[in-house]
Protein backbone atom coordinates (compact mmCIF):
# COMPACT_ATOMS: atom_id res chain seq x y z
CA UNK A 1 0.00 0.00 0.00
CA UNK A 2 1.36 3.26 -1.08
CA UNK A 3 1.94 5.67 1.68
CA UNK A 4 -0.21 9.04 1.45
CA UNK A 5 1.15 12.53 3.04
CA UNK A 6 -0.26 12.89 6.78
CA UNK A 7 -1.58 9.01 7.25
CA UNK A 8 -0.10 7.06 10.26
CA UNK A 9 1.74 3.93 8.55
CA UNK A 10 1.29 2.00 11.47
CA UNK A 11 -2.25 2.82 11.32
CA UNK A 12 -2.02 1.67 7.41
CA UNK A 13 -0.52 -1.32 8.48
CA UNK A 14 -2.54 -2.48 11.03
CA UNK A 15 -6.05 -1.55 8.54
CA UNK A 16 -4.22 -3.37 5.89
CA UNK A 17 -3.71 -6.21 8.71
CA UNK A 18 -7.12 -6.20 9.80
CA UNK A 19 -8.67 -6.85 6.08
CA UNK A 20 -6.45 -9.35 5.76
CA UNK A 21 -7.24 -11.60 8.68
CA UNK A 22 -11.01 -10.64 7.48
CA UNK A 23 -10.57 -11.78 4.25
CA UNK A 24 -8.42 -15.25 5.17
CA UNK A 25 -11.02 -15.47 7.66
CA UNK A 26 -13.95 -15.70 5.02
CA UNK A 27 -12.19 -18.31 3.19
CA UNK A 28 -12.15 -20.06 5.74
CA UNK A 29 -15.90 -20.15 6.90
CA UNK A 30 -16.72 -20.73 3.40
CA UNK A 31 -14.38 -23.70 2.87
CA UNK A 32 -15.86 -25.00 6.17
CA UNK A 33 -19.18 -24.25 5.27
CA UNK A 34 -19.16 -26.45 1.86
CA UNK A 35 -16.97 -29.06 3.83
CA UNK A 36 -19.73 -29.37 6.50
CA UNK A 37 -22.54 -29.52 4.20
CA UNK A 38 -20.99 -32.07 1.99
CA UNK A 39 -20.17 -34.15 5.08
CA UNK A 40 -23.59 -34.09 6.79
CA UNK A 41 -25.06 -34.32 3.35
CA UNK A 42 -23.31 -37.52 2.54
CA UNK A 43 -24.21 -39.32 5.73
CA UNK A 44 -27.48 -38.69 5.23
CA UNK A 45 -27.44 -41.63 2.69
CA UNK A 46 -26.70 -43.82 5.77
CA UNK A 47 -29.44 -45.76 7.91
CA UNK A 48 -28.20 -44.26 11.11
CA UNK A 49 -28.15 -40.66 9.77
CA UNK A 50 -31.70 -40.80 8.37
CA UNK A 51 -32.61 -42.11 12.09
CA UNK A 52 -31.61 -39.63 13.65
CA UNK A 53 -33.02 -37.03 11.50
CA UNK A 54 -36.35 -39.15 11.89
CA UNK A 55 -36.42 -38.61 15.45
CA UNK A 56 -35.35 -34.99 15.09
CA UNK A 57 -37.74 -33.86 11.80
CA UNK A 58 -41.11 -36.04 12.55
CA UNK A 59 -42.94 -33.65 15.28
CA UNK A 60 -41.81 -30.19 13.21
CA UNK A 61 -44.80 -28.91 11.73
CA UNK A 62 -41.81 -27.28 8.67
CA UNK A 63 -40.33 -29.97 7.12
CA UNK A 64 -42.56 -33.56 9.42
CA UNK A 65 -45.09 -33.86 6.77
CA UNK A 66 -42.22 -35.16 5.03
CA UNK A 67 -42.47 -38.36 6.52
CA UNK A 68 -46.09 -38.41 5.00
CA UNK A 69 -44.70 -39.10 1.37
CA UNK A 70 -41.76 -40.20 1.79
CA UNK A 71 -39.67 -42.98 3.63
CA UNK A 72 -37.30 -42.58 6.90
CA UNK A 73 -34.19 -43.03 4.54
CA UNK A 74 -35.70 -41.34 1.54
CA UNK A 75 -36.67 -37.95 3.11
CA UNK A 76 -33.19 -38.26 4.52
CA UNK A 77 -31.40 -38.66 1.14
CA UNK A 78 -33.57 -35.76 -0.37
CA UNK A 79 -32.07 -33.40 2.53
CA UNK A 80 -28.53 -34.82 1.56
CA UNK A 81 -29.17 -33.93 -1.58
CA UNK A 82 -30.36 -30.75 -1.03
CA UNK A 83 -27.28 -29.94 1.39
CA UNK A 84 -24.63 -31.33 -1.29
CA UNK A 85 -26.19 -29.09 -3.89
CA UNK A 86 -26.56 -25.89 -1.48
CA UNK A 87 -22.20 -26.43 -0.54
CA UNK A 88 -22.03 -26.90 -4.55
CA UNK A 89 -23.40 -23.44 -5.22
CA UNK A 90 -21.72 -21.95 -2.34
CA UNK A 91 -17.88 -22.93 -3.54
CA UNK A 92 -19.15 -21.74 -7.02
CA UNK A 93 -17.64 -18.29 -5.22
CA UNK A 94 -14.70 -17.86 -7.23
CA UNK A 95 -16.64 -18.33 -11.09
CA UNK A 96 -20.22 -17.74 -10.29
CA UNK A 97 -21.03 -15.40 -7.00
CA UNK A 98 -24.68 -14.66 -7.66
CA UNK A 99 -25.49 -18.69 -7.32
CA UNK A 100 -23.03 -19.21 -4.55
CA UNK A 101 -24.90 -16.32 -2.61
CA UNK A 102 -28.44 -18.14 -3.52
CA UNK A 103 -26.71 -21.36 -1.90
CA UNK A 104 -25.70 -19.55 1.13
CA UNK A 105 -29.51 -18.17 1.38
CA UNK A 106 -30.32 -21.65 1.01
CA UNK A 107 -28.33 -22.56 4.17
CA UNK A 108 -29.89 -19.52 6.04
CA UNK A 109 -33.38 -21.19 5.19
CA UNK A 110 -31.71 -24.63 6.21
CA UNK A 111 -30.53 -23.63 9.46
CA UNK A 112 -33.76 -21.48 10.52
CA UNK A 113 -35.71 -24.45 10.08
CA UNK A 114 -33.23 -26.24 12.07
CA UNK A 115 -32.78 -24.45 14.62
CA UNK A 116 -36.94 -24.34 14.83
CA UNK A 117 -36.24 -27.87 15.70
CA UNK A 118 -34.97 -26.53 19.42
CA UNK A 119 -39.09 -26.17 19.98
CA UNK A 120 -40.37 -28.82 18.44
CA UNK A 121 -38.26 -31.55 19.73
CA UNK A 122 -38.77 -32.42 23.06
CA UNK A 123 -35.72 -34.18 23.98
CA UNK A 124 -33.95 -31.23 23.05
CA UNK A 125 -33.70 -29.85 26.66
CA UNK A 126 -32.45 -31.58 29.95
CA UNK A 127 -35.29 -33.79 31.46
CA UNK A 128 -37.10 -31.95 34.41
CA UNK A 129 -35.40 -29.04 33.68
CA UNK A 130 -36.43 -27.68 30.44
CA UNK A 131 -35.19 -23.97 29.39
CA UNK A 132 -32.33 -23.20 29.16
CA UNK A 133 -30.90 -26.44 30.02
CA UNK A 134 -29.93 -28.14 26.57
CA UNK A 135 -29.62 -31.36 26.54
CA UNK A 136 -26.18 -32.96 24.56
CA UNK A 137 -28.08 -34.39 22.09
CA UNK A 138 -30.33 -33.29 20.38
CA UNK A 139 -30.29 -29.63 21.97
CA UNK A 140 -26.54 -28.75 21.95
CA UNK A 141 -26.39 -30.09 18.13
CA UNK A 142 -29.05 -28.21 17.31
CA UNK A 143 -27.88 -25.00 18.92
CA UNK A 144 -24.40 -25.16 17.10
CA UNK A 145 -26.99 -24.20 13.50
CA UNK A 146 -26.75 -20.72 15.16
CA UNK A 147 -22.98 -20.45 13.73
CA UNK A 148 -24.10 -21.75 10.36
CA UNK A 149 -26.93 -19.54 10.16
CA UNK A 150 -24.47 -16.34 10.59
CA UNK A 151 -21.50 -18.04 8.22
CA UNK A 152 -24.80 -18.37 5.71
CA UNK A 153 -25.25 -14.59 5.88
CA UNK A 154 -21.78 -13.57 5.47
CA UNK A 155 -20.88 -15.57 2.26
CA UNK A 156 -24.35 -14.97 1.32
CA UNK A 157 -23.77 -10.74 1.28
CA UNK A 158 -20.09 -11.21 0.06
CA UNK A 159 -21.26 -13.23 -2.64
CA UNK A 160 -23.52 -10.95 -3.51
CA UNK A 161 -21.40 -8.04 -3.29
CA UNK A 162 -18.90 -9.51 -5.40
CA UNK A 163 -21.38 -10.41 -8.43
CA UNK A 164 -22.77 -6.60 -8.14
CA UNK A 165 -19.27 -5.29 -9.08
CA UNK A 166 -18.68 -8.07 -11.51
CA UNK A 167 -21.31 -6.47 -13.62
Amino acid sequence: MAERPGVDTTYSATVENGRSLQNAGLIVMRVALVVALIWVGALKFTTYEAEGVHMLAMSSPIIGWGYSILTVQAFAIVLGIIEIALALMIASRPFAPAISAIGSLGVVIMSLITLSLLLTTAASWQPDMGFPFLSPMPGQFLLKDGLMLGVALLTAGEARTAAALRV
